[in-house]
C-alpha cells in the first residue's frame, strides 16, 4: 500500500476563520460510517442477516450455558475474545451520549440506523446479563486463557466461564456503569422504539439501586478482571455517573438531589480531572451537571452544580493548555496519557470539548479558564485537531483509522483480522497454532478491520505498524465510541441547533432525503500535465454551500510511477481561488511539505485544496529520479 501524505493546515488566517469546519481535508461522514462499523467486526454471538462485516461468523454461542443463563451476544472489548462488562458498558453510554446529541446529523449522513443497531447489540446483551435485580454477569471469558491463545472468536476454545457481582459480592462501578448505559440508551429508543426504551430504563433503576445498596468495588468480586480493568478510581463516579443519565432519561428529582446530596463526599466537585474514560468518569459527570446547570434545572442546587460546572471547565481548560495543569500533548500535538492506548484518552477528551462546545454556545456563554475568558470555539478547534490528527494530519501522515486514507496500519493486534476468515478457510486454528501461523506473519491482515482506532502514537509521535506491538496496534470499542459524535458534529459543520433543547433522537430512516446538490463544475479539458514517471491525478471530493456561494474540495495525488526515488519535485499550479494544504509554496511553484524531501518508488502523495471554481491547472515542472 503506498505512503499517503496528508495536509497540515498553512492557509491564510482569514480564510480559515471564515470558512466552516468541513472545510479542512477529511471526510467526516466516511470516517463516521467506518467508525461504527467497526463495531460489526466486534459482534459476539449469533451475528443478523444484515451483518456487513462479512469475514466474521458466529461465536460464542454457548457463553453462559454452564451458569444457567444466556449471556450470548455482547462485544468483544479490543483485539481478543473476552467480554468486559466494565467496558463494554462504558462504550454503549458514550455511543448512546453521540447519538443523543448528533443523531440528526447522524440522520442526515444514513448512519442513524447503524448507530443505533450498534447501542442495541450491546443494550440486549445487558438486558440478559441481568436477570435479577441484584444480579449482573460482568465477564465472560478469562484474560488469562484468552491472551495464551490467538485464534479466531469463531474457533476459541478458551475458557468461556461467567463471572457475576451479586448481593454478597458487590460491584457498584460494574453496576453504576451499566445502569448509566441502560439510562442512556433509553434515551435514543424514546422515540423510535418506546416499549424498548422503557425496559431499558427498568434495568437501569434496578441496576442503580443494586450499585448504590450493596456497595463494592466490582474487581474485588470478579478478580480475573484485576489485571486487564482494574477500578482504579473506584466505585463513586459510576454512582454520579449513573446518577446523572438516571436524571438525564428520567427527570426525576431523586437523581437530582442524588447529585447535589452527595456531589461533595463522592468527589463530584472535588476532583479536578485531566481524563476522562471507561475507569474514571468524573469528568463526564461534571459535564453532564454543567448542562444541566445551563438548562435551567439546578434550582436551589444551583451554588453546588457550579462547583461541578468548575471542575468540568478545569479539565476544557487544561485541554487547550489555559489551566494552571495542562494535559500532555506530544510535539504533533495529540494528546497524550499513557503509552498503551493511548487513543482513549484523546476521543473521549474531545468528545466532551465538542459537547461542551454545543452547550456553551447554546447558552451564549464563554469557558471561565485561569488564562482568562476563552470562546466555546476553540474547544471545537481543539478536538477538530485532535480528530484531524487521528486521520493523517500528524508528523507520520499515517491515519490510525483501519481503512480510512491509504496509509494506516495493516498489522493490527486483533485475532479475527489477523487470521483468515472462517468464511474463506473453515479448517481449525487451534490455540497455539494461531501464534506460530498467524501472529507472528510480516504480512498486512488477511481481513480489513475497517474503522477501528488503535492505540496510536508514543509521546513523540512515533508509531510502530507491528502485529506485537498491542500498547500501539491494538484496537478498543472504547475508543471508537466517543468519536462518533465528534465526526457526526463535524461533519455538519456549523449548525445552528441548540444542545440545551430537550433530546429528541429521531427514528431511523430507510432512506435519506437529501436537497438538491450543488451542480458539479466540469474538468478544464486538461487539467493535469505530468511525465510519464509521475502520475497526477484529482478529482473534486465534497461540496457546500456556504452564504449563497458553492465550495468545492479537491484531492490530488501525486504518484511515483518510476523505479527510482523522486526528489527535487517542482509543481506548477494555476487557477486556484482559495487555500491549499499538503504542499510548501516557493517562489512560483509547489514543493514537498515540510515533512518530506522525496517520494520512494511506486509511493503517493497527496495534496488539497478548496475554491469556488473547477479544478486547477496542475502540472510537473521539475523534478529528479535518483
Amino acid at each position: 500500500m503506498g505512503k499517503f501524505v496528508r495536509l497540515t493546515a498553512f492557509a491564510p488566517l482569514l480564510l480559515l476563520l471564515c470558512l466552516p469546519f468541513t472545510f479542512a481535508g477529511h471526510d467526516y461522514a466516511q470516517a463516521l460510517s467506518k467508525s461504527i462499523l467497526f463495531f460489526e467486526a466486534q459482534r459476539s454471538g449469533y451475528l443478523p442477516h444484515n451483518q456487513r462485516v462479512t469475514w466474521r461468523a458466529n461465536s460464542g454461542l454457548n457463553d453462559g450455558k454452564a451458569s444457567g443463563v444466556d449471556l450470548v451476544g455482547g462485544y468483544y472489548d479490543a483485539g481478543d475474545n473476552v467480554k468486559f462488562g466494565l467496558p463494554m458498558a462504558f462504550t454503549v453510554t458514550m455511543m448512546a451520549w453521540s447519538i443523543i446529541e448528533y443523531g440528526k446529523q447522524m440522520t442526515a449522513s444514513g448512519e442513524l440506523g447503524h448507530a443505533l443497531a450498534a447501542v442495541k447489540w450491546g443494550t440486549d446483551y445487558f438486558i440478559k446479563a441481568h436477570p435479577e435485580p441484584y444480579v449482573l454477569y460482568g465477564e465472560v471469558g478469562d484474560g488469562n486463557s484468552d491472551h495464551y491463545c490467538w485464534q479466531r472468536p469463531e474457533d476459541m476454545t478458551t475458557d468461556r466461564r461467567a463471572y457475576r457481582v451479586d448481593a454478597n459480592n458487590p460491584g457498584s462501578d460494574l453496576a453504576g456503569e451499566t445502569a448509566a448505559a441502560m439510562a442512556a440508551a433509553s434515551i435514543v429508543f424514546r422515540h423510535s422504539n418506546p416499549a424498548y426504551s422503557s425496559e431499558l430504563l427498568h434495568h437501569a433503576y434496578q441496576l442503580f439501586e443494586f450499585a448504590d445498596k450493596y456497595r463494592g468495588k466490582y474487581d474485588g468480586s470478579i478478580t480475573v478482571a484485576q489485571k486487564f480493568y482494574q477500578s482504579i478510581s473506584g466505585y463513586n463516579d459510576e454512582l454520579l455517573w449513573a446518577a446523572a443519565w438516571l436524571y438525564q432519561a428520567s427527570n426525576s428529582q431523586y437523581y437530582l438531589d442524588y447529585l447535589a446530596k452527595n456531589a461533595d463526599s463522592m468527589g463530584g466537585t472535588g476532583w479536578a480531572m485531566t481524563e476522562f474514560g471507561w475507569d474514571v468518569k468524573y469528568a463526564g459527570v461534571q459535564t453532564l451537571v454543567a448542562k444541566f446547570l445551563l438548562q435551567g434545572k439546578a434550582g436551589h442546587y444551583a451554588p453546588v452544580f457550579e462547583r461541578y460546572q468548575q471542575k468540568a471547565e478545569f479539565f476544557m481548560c487544561s485541554l487547550l493548555g489555559k489551566s494552571n495543569k495542562n494535559a500532555q500533548k506530544t510535539p504533533g500535538g495529540l494528546i497524550f496519557r499513557q503509552r498503551w492506548n493511548n487513543m482513549q484518552f484523546v476521543t473521549s477528551a474531545s468528545f466532551l470539548a465538542t459537547v461542551y462546545s454545543d452547550y456553551l454556545t447554546s447558552a451564549g456563554r464563554n469557558l471561565g479558564c485561569s488564562a482568562g475568558r476563552v470562546a466555546p470555539s476553540e474547544l471545537l478547534g481543539f478536538a477538530k485537531s485532535q480528530v484531524d490528527y487521528i486521520l493523517g494530519d500528524n508528523p507520520r501522515a499515517t491515519s490510525y483509522m483501519v481503512g480510512y486514507g491509504s496509509n494506516y496500519p495493516q498489522r493490527v493486534h486483533h485475532r479475527g483480522s489477523s487470521i483468515v476468515s472462517i468464511r474463506e478457510d473453515s479448517k481449525f486454528v487451534a490455540c497455539r497454532e494461531g501464534y506460530g501461523t498467524w501472529f507472528s506473519r510480516k504480512a498486512s491482515d488477511p481481513n480489513l478491520l475497517t474503522g477501528a482506532l488503535v492505540g496510536g502514537p508514543d509521546a513523540y509521535d512515533n508509531f510502530a505498524d507491528e502485529r506485537d506491538n498491542y500498547e500501539q496496534t491494538e484496537p478498543a470499542t472504547y475508543n471508537n465510541a466517543p468519536i462518533l459524535g465528534v465526526l457526526a458534529r463535524l461533519s455538519s459543520g456549523h449548525g445552528a441547533y441548540n444542545q440545551l433543547f430537550p433530546e429528541v433522537v429521531p427514528a431511523p430512516r430507510t432512506a435519506v432525503t437529501k436537497t438538491k446538490p450543488a451542480p458539479v463544475p466540469k474538468l478544464s479539458p486538461n487539467p493535469v500535465s505530468s511525465p510519464s514517471e509521475i502520475a497526477v491525478e484529482q478529482k473534486m471530493t465534497t461540496s457546500w454551500n456556504s452564504k449563497g456561494k458553492t465550495y468545492y474540495r479537491y484531492s490530488t495525488i501525486v504518484t511515483n510511477k518510476s523505479a527510482k526515488t523522486l526528489r527535487d519535485l517542482k509543481l506548477s499550479i494555476s487557477k486556484l481561488y482559495g487555500p491549499l494544504w499538503g504542499l510548501t509554496k516557493s517562489g512560483a511553484a509547489y514543493t514537498f511539505p515540510s515533512w518530506m524531501n522525496s517520494l520512494a518508488a511506486g509511493k503517493s502523495m497527496e495534496f488539497v485544496y478548496i475554491h469556488s471554481a473547477s479544478a486547477a491547472d496542475v502540472s510537473v515542472s521539475g523534478y529528479t529520479l535518483a
